[in-house]
């Protein structure tokens, strides 16, 4: 249905204007004048003006329109992939011949000022009779519209997938990232902080005996392991509250800091007692404020260390997962791409339960790796779609062993399950059980491609609580190519 608001022109155009126009449709191009003639008599002329609002999203579909001028868009107002479809003077659109079109799938408006002709699905029927080029030309704009459509679809797939992979590892780089700035802010801290008081530990002219004294207690201090590695809340604040009365006592700087990173390697009041019966108490007070800052210069050098190696093991997974600088078909080791892709996944996976099964010794296999990790994205991704259903984390198993002259690999999870009248068409292209702009229905149909690609096969068996995604893969690579 138009909208109320779109009329017909104040003085329609005449017939033979018209048809001369429709020349201009791609699609149309080198009808006879008295066909182009009959689409003017029988067509509704129409006129808009920028802003003006041509259909409804959501309402019935019943015209073809041939858009003689101007620029009409096509907006999705209740989510979807393709949020915008745009329609230029020259094209063949709306309802078409052999269309299943049944609504407009988003609201149209014009951009510039629209001169359009619109032939109601009435005349069909008459249409097809009195053109008779019109059904070939009518087929090929729906192929056309419809390689159109799924290429868009795609690209939206390949773009969210994109999205999701970028979101996961920057939320796990953000981890590492963060510490390792932190360690290095507080790093400069101490060094700052050491470089002010140089001089107060050279002005200490301490003898051979008290430096060589001083040096073993430090040494057997830091053979200790620390309480990162056994955490004791209660005892820790404990005993910095003692360290922090007895440095009080001695009058030293910053003794709340200093009892902090004592009291983090375990050192005890004795200990401090014992350094104190070989020197005085400013030495004391200036050799421990210096020891605490080694100690948390220490600490950051050693975040910096295992922040840097995570980044490090990331970007590894990151080029494993899509085998950069690799050719296109290699020898593939199949539970390396699974843990690689688990990897990439991690970030949804704090609830969940992950365990492994793999057939140790397993063979390599010639594959186009990085599009089988894409099947592996796929199938996890659905895996933990539906655990995110339970809301209680639930259990992902990998599984992956030789079955005769195949590679078996299954990819469990403990979700509800997919109902037994959907199971045989989860492969569909476009099919979804996912809420409205959640999925498009192409993950699971791009991975049984890629399967088939490979000579493999793709298959599912699901009941509440036990779903089995299986895919086998040939080990012989001239029967997989």
């Amino acid at each position: 249905m138009l909208s109320p608001t779109l009329m017909p022109p104040t003085c329609p155009t005449p017939s033979e204007t018209i048809a001369a126009a429709i020349e201009r449709i791609g699609p149309l191009q080198g009808l006879p004048f008295e066909e182009r003639l009959w689409l003017a008599r029988h067509g509704e002329e129409i006129v808009a003006q920028p802003g003006d609002i041509l259909f409804e999203e959501g309402a019935a579909a019943e015209r073809m329109m041939l858009i003689l001028k101007g620029e009409i868009h096509v907006r999705r107002n209740r989510g979807g992939p393709m949020e915008l479809f745009i329609g230029r003077a020259g094209q063949m659109t709306g309802l078409l011949p052999f269309s299943r079109m049944k609504a407009y799938g988003g609201q149209g408006f014009a951009i510039s000022e629209v001169w359009a002709l619109l032939i109601h699905k009435s005349l069909f029927p008459e249409m097809l009779v009195a053109i008779p080029s019109m059904t070939q030309r009518v087929v090929s704009t729906l192929l056309d519209r419809v390689r159109e459509v799924t290429r868009i679809e795609q690209q939206a797939e390949k773009l969210a997938a994109l999205g999701k992979l970028a979101g996961n590892l920057s939320h796990e780089l953000n981890n590492p990232a963060s510490a390792a700035q932190r360690a290095a802010s507080s790093l400069i801290m101490e060094l700052r902080a050491n470089r002010a008081n140089r001089f107060k530990l050279v002005n200490l002219c301490l003898s051979e005996q008290q430096i060589r004294g001083i040096e073993n207690w430090e040494q057997r201090i830091l053979s200790r392991p620390s309480h990162r590695d056994k955490q004791d809340a209660g005892a820790l604040i404990t005993l910095e509250e003692d360290l922090r009365k007895w440095l009080t006592q001695l009058q030293c700087e910053g003794a709340w800091e200093v009892a902090a990173q004592l009291a983090e390697q375990r050192a005890t009041v004795a200990d401090l007692e014992e350094l104190r019966t070989m020197l005085g108490a400013n030495e004391t007070a200036v050799s421990l404020q210096y020891f605490a800052r080694y100690l948390r210069s220490t600490r950051s050098v050693d975040t910096l260390l295992n922040s840097t190696a995570r980044i490090f093991d990331l970007i590894s997974a990151v080029k494993a997962y899509s085998y950069m600088d690799r050719a296109p078909i290699i020898e593939v080791d199949v539970p390396a791409g699974l843990d690689a892709t688990v990897q990439m996944l991690q970030s949804r996976m704090k609830h969940v339960e992950i365990e492994r099964d793999y057939e140790p010794g397993l063979p390599r296999i010639s594959a186009y790796g990085s599009e089988l990790n894409q099947v592996w994205t796929a199938l996890i991704e659905n895996a933990l779609d539906a655990l995110a259903e339970i809301r209680t984390g639930g259990k992902l198993k990998l599984t992956c062993r030789l079955e005769g002259e195949m590679l078996l690999v299954e990819i469990w999870d403990t979700g509800p399950g997919i109902p037994a009248d959907l199971q045989d068409r989860i492969f569909e292209p476009f099919f979804t059980t996912k809420a409205p702009g959640q999925g498009l229905g192409l993950g699971l149909d791009h991975a049984m491609r890629i399967v088939r690609k490979h000579r493999g096969h793709l298959s599912v068996r699901s009941d509440p609580g036990s779903t089995c995604f299986r895919v086998r893969l040939p080990l012989d690579q001239l029967q997989a190519y």
